[in-house]
């Protein structure tokens, strides 16, 4: 599905990622770990175009490096930022509609699934969407992203500030977008989702890969845990 090899980003002068090699099979859900500022979020910008990047990034067997986000959106790959990027003057249902990559046509997805997972949008889906808590602004930001019916879907940090209850129904909305057969690749702080629902793990440091391999790989080398995740 997505194959990334030998990636390099920039910004301006600070080289970030150092030849990052990621891949994700179909339907398969794929952590990226590490510390903050090792490059997590970068490595989605640069695969979504949203940062210059050097290297080769293939979807489905073509190549996307240097598409422009809107050519990569409407190639399958959608994206959920770690600063969610609402449109907080339009209502619940008008930010859902946005995601649509024509309007009125639904694929996978549609109100009634994005209503049936989480509920407090249906509630609210009249309101101004700027009116939602924190927590439920990630959940439109993650259904809106959705509504785009994509193959691959980078989710950037989706439980950062969440209470626990709402990371629980983060963790089942990711689990049932594999169901359908979407491909993921989480930025995750939370080792326990990430271990919990995760086929396969990457941890970075310093711009690079320095781990791979299943979660139970990673609960039997606790040297990698150590050093490139714990405080």
């Amino acid at each position: 599905m997505l194959e990334v090899n030998n990636l390099h980003a920039y910004y301006g002068q600070s080289h970030i990622l150092h030849g990052v090699d990621i891949d994700v099979g179909d339907g398969e859900i794929v952590s990226l770990l590490g510390r903050n500022g090792v490059g997590r979020s970068t490595v989605c910008k640069a695969i979504m175009g949203l940062v210059p990047a050097q290297g080769s990034v293939k979807f489905k067997g073509r190549d996307i490096t240097g598409l422009r986000p809107n050519q990569v959106a409407h190639g399958g790959i959608g994206y959920v930022p770690e600063d969610r990027q609402i449109f907080p003057t339009l209502t619940v249902r008008q930010n859902l509609e946005l995601g649509l990559k024509r309007a009125g046509k639904f694929g996978r997805w549609n109100f009634a699934d994005v209503y049936r997972l989480f509920p407090n949008l249906e509630a609210r889906q009249d309101i101004a969407a700027g009116l939602l808590s924190g927590g439920e602004q990630q959940m439109l930001t993650m259904c809106r992203t959705l509504m785009g019916d994509p193959d691959l879907i980078l989710i950037d940090e989706p439980t950062e500030g969440l209470a626990p209850k709402l990371v629980e129904q983060v963790g089942a909305l990711l689990a049932e977008i594999s169901r359908r057969g979407v491909s993921i690749l989480l930025v995750e702080q939370k080792l326990a989702i990430a271990l919990k629902i995760s086929a396969r793990l990457y941890v970075m440091g310093h711009g690079r890969i320095v781990f791979r391999g299943t979660p139970a790989d990673f609960g039997e080398n606790s040297v990698v845990r150590k050093e490139w995740l714990e405080v």
